[in-house]
């Protein structure tokens, strides 16, 4: 029976792994989960019972271990950690923070500790004789602030990035690449991860959302940056999830990199984001300023003065705006050939983004009031 350990999974991509992970009934699982205590540890488990499936109940299919990434050896004493390595067979990391506004110190806690982490764990498994795959969830983000279509490969020295998240999660790829050699290992690097095609279902909104409540104009006024040529690329976390969980059940993918992405000619142009956004937002029953466009420059002054006049809930909102411009100030591509080749092989082709992009917007506007999860 195959043991997989899997962090992150009350995260975007690990909540849609679980469920597909436990259809193959030859596998067991481990999710790493922080809690304060046990009790703590029960209610996050029953509060994420809708995402994982019926099958995450079985307790002779799925333990949950109490753990923190951002502590060595997730904060399991060396016993604990060692009874881990010696059960476990293939270990898919995907747990981080995706805070853009993270401190440099904050952002090292939860990508380039754990990968050590994790790289330890993966070597002690191998001493076991037990390790078959490892599975580590990256983000093309990794390339900064590189202009041109960026290539499904190792990185090189030296860097700019948007921000703390981008900075660490190269670091942790660096790790990878000086402390993981000789184990069997992928590197994913999912791009903007957004709902799943045909519901658009999701368990947290993160940067792809919060840039759709920017592209609607509602929050600024209508003040708005020119768009030019720029693209997005995007991808919906069940393909993304569907990819991870293949790669991780076959050991011959092991030493190459996926770009979980849709590539530089599925990108959708912002402006036609935006077109879709406001029609989405207004058939919904949202007033919408006319859009006034600006210097992006002179948007990032405006944003304090916007602000006072939007009151504390505007305020909130806004205070990510910064890392959103940022986006919004470079055209990148991320080129995917032999990836999309490999999952189109295996039955994955890279969904286009009309495919998807109704559902993900309407179960947004549906749910977001309440929020998407736990």
């Amino acid at each position: 029976m195959k043991h997989f350990l899997l962090t992150g999974a009350t995260g975007t991509i690990g909540s849609a792994l679980v469920p597909r992970l436990l259809a193959d009934r030859d596998t067991r699982l481990t999710l790493l989960v922080r809690a304060p205590d046990d009790a703590g540890l029960a209610q996050r488990a029953a509060a994420m019972r809708p995402w994982w499936g019926a099958e995450s109940a079985d307790p002779a299919r799925v333990q949950l271990l109490r753990g923190d990434i951002s502590l060595p050896r997730f904060g399991l004493d060396e016993a604990a950690f060692d009874a881990l390595a010696g059960s476990t067979s293939h270990i898919v990391h995907c747990a981080a923070s995706v805070k853009l506004t993270m401190t440099l110190e904050q952002a090292r806690a939860t990508a380039v500790v754990p990968t050590r982490t994790v790289l330890d764990l993966a070597r002690r498994c191998a001493a076991a004789g037990r390790l078959v795959k490892v599975d580590l969830v990256s983000t093309v983000g990794v390339w900064g602030r590189t202009p041109g279509h960026l290539p499904e490969r190792a990185l090189p020295e030296g860097r700019e990035f948007h921000n703390t998240y981008e900075a660490a999660k190269w670091e942790a790829e660096r790790v990878i690449g000086s402390e993981g050699q000789g184990l069997p290992i992928t590197v994913h690097r999912p791009s903007m991860v957004v709902g799943e095609r045909g519901s658009g279902r999701v368990i947290h909104f993160q940067v792809f959302y919060h840039l759709c409540e920017f592209l609607a104009g509602g929050r600024t006024f209508g003040v708005m940056p020119e768009l030019g040529s720029t693209r997005l690329d995007t991808i919906p976390v069940d393909w993304v999830a569907d990819a991870i969980c293949w790669a991780s059940m076959h050991p011959e993918t092991a030493g190459r990199i996926f770009h979980l992405c849709s590539g530089p000619e599925r990108a959708i142009a912002l402006t036609q984001l935006q077109q879709q956004v406001r029609q989405t937002w207004k058939a919904r029953g949202r007033r919408l300023p006319r859009l006034v466009r600006l210097d992006r420059g002179l948007i990032e002054r405006l944003v304090p003065v916007i602000g006072w006049f939007s009151g504390a809930k505007g305020r909130r909102a806004l205070r990510g705006l910064a890392p959103v411009l940022a986006y919004l100030a470079e055209d990148q591509g991320f080129s995917n050939p032999q990836t999309a080749a490999m999952l189109a092989a295996a039955g994955m082709p890279v969904p286009d983004v009309d495919s998807y992009l109704d559902a993900v917007l309407a179960y947004y506007l549906d749910t977001r009031a309440g929020g998407a999860g736990p």
